[in-house]
């Protein structure tokens, strides 16, 4: 993976480099930012960067035999972890080693700009969810103790650390504290608040910001062939996620039903139909199944923070398509300053805990009483 490859962050990609070019490559590094952000890709552009050979001004050469290895990512000295669970093939004690050969083949799939959802799809591993166990951190603990095997540096990338469990974030801290030589960690999270803070307070912190609206539009342009219309509805209704910015080119009749959903639990919610309610989500909803209902409620979000837009007088900072926004002008007064925090909460609330198996039926359920009430708050 070439820094060039990647979508924007300019500014980071310096960063990394000048701190390699100085000889400042911090032993454990967080990269922390929202999905769809580039996080993991820069991690490995960073990596190949630091055992590049042949380095360039600006990126590794992409022709050593360094880089060459780190490009299929198939380097003795470059390590992963990872979420995992039981699936099919693997029905008990799940690690990361086992799902290597998944794992590459995801990541060469979506060019390493990668979510937790997909990658649980690509295991089909249906609705459970996947952790970071003691048998990682032991396994890791193993690898990064042998000397390296070819490169200058060991490089271990946790992905979604935040899915370190309680017994394998205490064994990976006896690492962190007293790291092998030449090794160097990086830790890549959407929430730093599950992450130890102990864990934390080791790393030294890069913050990956959402892409803007120009670099997603341009990187659309680049590898999608469709009309300007599709790119900047995919553009806007991303805000910033290169993976949702992807799925929309993609699936435009998706979003079409999310915002059919939405404009039907909202006209519910705001009669409180109880009726009408208990159906919509014991049908639309729970056919979404869990990964698109937080994808719906990430949607939602944004609707709100649209029309609270409107209801300020800011329409221009509204780019939707016309359909979505002219539902919005209608429901715009509904949504002010005094309710858009208490609303925002409780969507990402319920994220978190279909996230964690939650009843989305119950959660959905007690969202809508809770909006009813926050149409009342002007």
């Amino acid at each position: 993976m070439l820094f060039s490859q990647i979508i924007g962050h300019e500014d980071i990609k310096k960063k990394l480099i000048q701190s390699v070019k100085e000889n400042r490559v911090a032993h454990a590094q967080l990269f922390l930012g929202p999905e769809g952000t580039g996080k993991l890709a820069l991690a490995i552009a960073y990596a190949q960067y630091i055992n590049c050979t042949n380095k360039g001004e600006n990126d590794s050469c992409g022709e050593c035999p360094s880089c060459k290895k780190f490009n299929a990512l198939a380097h003795p000295d470059l390590h992963f972890i990872f979420p995992s669970t039981t699936n099919k093939s693997i029905k008990k004690d799940p690690e990361s080693d086992l799902f290597l050969t998944e794992w590459r083949e995801y990541l060469e799939s979506c060019e390493c700009y990668a979510s937790l959802s997909n990658w649980y799809n690509a295991l089909d591993v249906e609705n459970k969810q996947g952790a970071i166990n003691v048998r990682d951190a032991a396994t890791i603990m193993r690898k990064l103790n042998l000397k390296a095997y070819e490169a200058e540096y060991k490089v271990a990338i946790i992905w979604m650390a935040e899915k370190l469990n309680v017994q394998a974030a205490n064994k990976l801290l006896k690492l962190l504290e007293e790291p092998p030589e030449k090794t160097v960690f990086i830790l890549i999270s959407e929430n730093q608040e599950d992450l130890l803070m102990t864990i934390r307070s080791r790393t030294v912190l890069m913050k990956i910001p959402r892409l803007s609206y120009n670099e997603v539009r341009d990187a659309l342009v680049k590898k999608f062939n469709c009309g300007a219309e599709n790119v900047h509805n995919a553009a806007v209704l991303s805000d910033g996620n290169w993976i949702l910015a992807s799925h929309y080119i993609n699936e435009q009749d998706e979003e079409k039903l999310y915002f059919s959903c939405f404009q039907k639990w909202m006209r519910y919610c705001f009669k409180f139909s109880a009726p009408e309610l208990i159906d919509f989500i014991a049908n639309d909803i729970k056919s979404l199944g869990r990964e698109k209902q937080k994808e719906f409620l990430s949607y939602g979000l944004n609707m709100f923070h649209n029309a609270l837009f409107i209801n300020n007088g800011l329409i221009n900072n509204v780019l939707l398509p016309e359909d979505e926004k002219n539902f919005l002008k209608n429901f715009a007064p509904f949504i002010s300053n005094n309710n858009i925090d208490l609303i925002s909460e409780l969507f990402e609330e319920s994220i978190n805990q279909i996230e964690r198996n939650g009843n989305a039926q119950l959660i959905f359920l007690d969202d809508s009483f809770k909006i009813f009430n926050y149409f009342k708050i002007k």
